[in-house]
């Protein structure tokens, strides 16, 4: 295992730095790495590392809602209002029935397999959109109408919005019955989430100010709350529905909301967490790849990620209509909103782990929504936001 992970590391690194210098997003490199060193390739990968990488998988998962949470001001979305809370789901939802749509039509796989896909493809990355638009606000690009704000928040409960509504479908597909109920569980499961996350994060306030510890000790406390959040899910199943992932955001939201000083210098010490969490999130989902798989599913699966991209789009268009962006700010949102990368790695291959129907051919499609919108995403916030977003005058 030992030389696995000195490989892992190198190899990584070395592509890191490569793609870097190509201007493109280093995860691209990460996930190369996984690809080439993979059973599939090189099979320099030990097993016993692959046979945990749904629980590592779930580490970064919890990551990347506790850094959402602890960035996120819901302030920002009371000031920008109905755009940014249209855009916290309708882009996510006409891309899901895009997809739901379409890929039967593609690929012999069913309307729930598809819908499944769908959830997954949705989400946008905040490891490539967070960056750029913290960048933004510190150059003060977009921030007299508060644009960055907006997509920054908005992507975040983006991201909550299709985890959640994976989790059901997978659900679903495990046996669980398709009732009233089931629907009704979905309000019932984000309240409760919610609810119990703040409180959980309430009370974490309380002992932090009361306590005097280490921020280190606080960061492994809060990651050891968000597992019994998780698991809290699994103990309550049976008697009421809970999103433990949604309290989980919850818990750092109220953290952030209640300690604003304390959250601003642990956003620090998870985005040192994030870098190894992240290395090993996309390297061994590279690592499921089978690339004769990729291969044969590549044209239509790009056909089909780039139709679910232009309805994407046209709903970004639809959530920022009657508003003051003008068209140049309300195309750099739509821009902002394509770039896939994150949640596609942390649950891409979850269908394919519990040998649900389809799993090898979702997975597919979500390492390929990542190679090709991620670079796109990045290379066209980067290079067109000087034209389309006017600086601060101020």
């Amino acid at each position: 295992m030992l030389l696995s992970i000195a490989i892992i590391v190198l190899i990584s690194l070395l592509l890191q730095s490569i793609f870097k210098k190509l201007n493109l997003p280093t995860i691209l490199g990460m996930l190369l790495s996984g690809m080439l060193l993979g059973p599939y390739v090189l099979n320099l990968i030990d097993q016993s590392i692959l046979d945990i990488s749904s629980e590592l998988r779930e580490i970064a998962l919890i990551v990347i809602l506790i850094r959402a949470g602890l960035s996120l001001d819901l302030k920002d979305l009371r000031k920008v209002g109905r755009p940014a809370i249209l855009l916290s789901f309708l882009p996510a939802t006409i891309e899901i029935i895009a997809i739901t749509i379409f890929a039967p039509m593609f690929f012999d796989i069913s309307y729930v397999s598809a819908m499944t896909m769908g959830t997954i493809v949705a989400a946008v990355s905040p490891a490539v959109v967070v960056p750029r638009m913290i960048k933004l606000i510190e150059n003060g690009y977009g921030k007299h109408k508060k644009v960055p704000q907006m997509i920054l928040a908005a992507a975040s409960i983006d991201d909550v919005y299709a985890i959640i509504l994976f989790y059901a479908l997978i659900r679903y597909q495990q046996g669980a019955s398709l009732s009233v109920m089931t629907f009704v569980n979905v309000p019932i499961s984000i309240i409760l989430g919610i609810i119990i996350g703040l409180f959980v994060g309430y009370l974490l306030v309380i002992a932090f100010k009361k306590i005097h510890i280490r921020d280190t000790i606080k960061v492994l406390v809060i990651f050891s709350f968000g597992f019994l959040l998780l698991a809290l899910e699994d103990f309550m199943a049976p008697y009421i529905a809970m999103s433990g992932l949604l309290a989980v955001m919850s818990m750092a939201i109220m953290m952030n909301r209640t300690y604003t000083k304390l959250s601003e210098r642990l956003i620090h010490k998870f985005e040192k967490i994030w870098v190894v969490a992240e290395m090993m999130l996309f390297i061994l989902v590279g690592a499921l790849v089978d690339i004769t798989v990729l291969l044969n599913v590549g044209l239509f699966a790009i056909i089909l990620i780039l139709i679910a991209l232009s309805f994407r789009m046209f709903a970004v268009y639809l959530s920022t209509l009657k508003t003051n962006l003008n068209a140049k700010e309300r195309l750099y949102t739509a821009l902002s909103y394509t770039p896939k990368a994150t949640v596609q790695a942390a649950i891409g291959a979850i269908p394919l782990s519990l040998d649900l129907a389809h799993g090898e051919l979702i997975l597919m499609v979500s390492v390929l929504a990542i190679i090709i919108t991620a670079p796109f995403g990045a290379i066209m916030m980067d290079k067109t936001y000087h034209q389309l977003l006017s600086p601060d005058e101020v």
